[in-house]
């Protein structure tokens, strides 16, 4: 039993010395709880909702007092024109619009029916259609609150438009959320491994003492899969229009470019990863296993960023295919052109250009 105790001693020493296990052992459950516990929700709260109360009566007041004091909402009390209200869906900053008519106090009391259109972002079709279930939920309460002790019914009728969307297709949501998961893992992970294969074959030596530029190296490595790539963007949006029935509305050269853009950060995230590793099985798992949570959770398409707390929301921007994905769903289901995205590419931009810079520095042309 003795030597039984001094060997288990000792593979306790082995665990505590070795910083990856203790991050399997401890880090990672920490990591899923607080994922699972604050980010990976489908509940739909903290929407962004402008109210335009063009009644300004008692009424059109404590319905808007109502919406804000639900937790579902951030609300926005602006006296906006419809084309404002367009311009700030176009520009992402609401998700939802309810615009009180004029004269809706009245209506209500004297006619004993009055309207009211709810306005919802129909590029994300689940999210759209619970915050229409929420409004309508709200409204009704509100319809039981006012009714009177009589007979007579008292009706307020909620005229909902799902914008960009209207007959409610959710398969419109999932197609640019699938394009950044499937670029981002594909170009990465095929990448990854590219530097590493020709280090574990031997044959990287002789690339380097050879008239080529090491730089052009990461260069020839990188190209066959950029075009390989766009080969593959074209294939699955080809599947998109004519399968699943998802429309172009914007511009197709705009949306080539944001994808070539995205492919070029994808690639320069797979040769950073290729160049700080030295076997295919390391890289693989980095590439495929490290990006392809990060890339689920923080893109949007399947958990809503409004839900998470801050910090992940702060994590979230470090993730390329966010701003992809926001990028192609404004071109693509939307029609915006580049004066709604140039912020999204010129993020993407960056990214590329410091992942290539860090790429290139640490690219070892001599072995010690």
């Amino acid at each position: 039993m003795k030597q039984l105790f001094v060997f288990i001693r000792k593979e306790f020493y082995h665990v505590f010395r070795d910083r990856r296990t203790l991050l399997i052992l401890f880090g990672l459950p920490l990591v899923q709880i607080l994922l699972f516990g604050y980010a990976l929700t489908s509940e739909v709260k903290n929407i962004a909702l402008v109210v335009t109360n063009a009644s300004n009566d008692v009424l059109g007041q404590q319905l808007t007092n109502q919406l804000q004091a639900s937790a579902f909402f951030k609300v926005q009390e602006q006296q906006l024109s419809p084309t404002e209200i367009e311009r700030a869906f176009k520009k992402g900053h609401i998700k939802a619009a309810l615009i009180i008519p004029s004269g809706f106090g009245s209506d209500f009391i004297k006619a004993r029916h009055a309207t009211l259109q709810v306005l919802t972002d129909g590029s994300e079709p689940n999210i759209s259609k619970t915050v229409l279930q929420y409004v309508t939920a709200i409204v009704q309460d509100f319809q039981r609150a006012q009714q009177p002790a009589t007979s007579v019914a008292f009706t307020i009728t909620p005229e909902l438009r799902m914008l960009y969307n209207e007959e409610g297709n959710g398969s419109i949501n999932y197609v640019p959320g699938v394009l950044a998961l499937i670029l981002m893992i594909v170009c990465t992970a095929l990448t990854s491994v590219a530097v590493v294969r020709e280090k574990e074959t031997g044959t990287m030596e002789i690339l380097l003492v050879s008239p080529f530029k090491p730089v052009m190296v990461l260069v020839a490595k990188a190209i066959p899969f950029l075009i390989l790539s766009l080969v593959n963007f074209a294939f699955i949006l080809l599947l998109a229009v004519y399968i699943l029935n998802v429309p172009i509305a914007g511009s197709l050269f705009l949306l080539f470019m944001i994808t070539l853009l995205f492919i070029a950060t994808s690639l320069s995230f797979g040769l950073l990863i290729s160049n700080a590793t030295n076997s295919q099985q390391v890289a693989l798992l980095i590439s495929m296993m490290g990006l392809m949570l990060p890339t689920i959770i923080f893109t949007g398409f399947i958990f809503p960023l409004e839900n998470m707390p801050l910090p992940f929301q702060w994590i979230s921007n470090l993730v390329p295919a966010k701003w992809y994905y926001a990028a192609v769903k404004s071109v693509m289901l939307k029609g915006l052109g580049f004066a709604y995205v140039w912020k999204e590419m010129g993020i993407l931009c960056v990214m590329t250009i410091l992942l290539l810079t860090i790429t290139v520095n640490r690219f070892k042309i001599r072995f010690t």
